[in-house]
């Protein structure tokens, strides 16, 4: 019978982040991990600021995109010749 394969399997556990942080420290070197580490969380901190600012952006662009109350939309322009056209 067919078993579907999850897309995100769960947490690893203790052995596979063991094996994890034993081939991080082969690759860097124990002297290197808190540089890694400080370098790594000032590029999330650069993201998560860049994110921000996109989304300020966003959001300007979406209020000055929306139509206002004063504004007459499209329908009601339309309905206006619409009824002076047949009046």
């Amino acid at each position: 019978m067919y078993q579907p394969v999850p897309l995100f399997p769960g947490m690893p556990g203790g052995i596979e982040m063991f094996v994890v942080l034993l081939v991080v420290v082969l690759l860097f070197g124990a002297n290197k991990l808190p540089k890694l580490a400080r370098s790594s969380g000032q590029a999330m901190g650069e993201f998560k600021k860049g994110r921000e600012e996109v989304d300020r952006e966003l959001d300007a662009m979406r209020e000055s995109a929306s139509p206002t109350d004063d504004a007459p939309d499209d329908e009601g322009a339309a309905s206006a010749a619409r009824e002076s056209a047949t009046n």
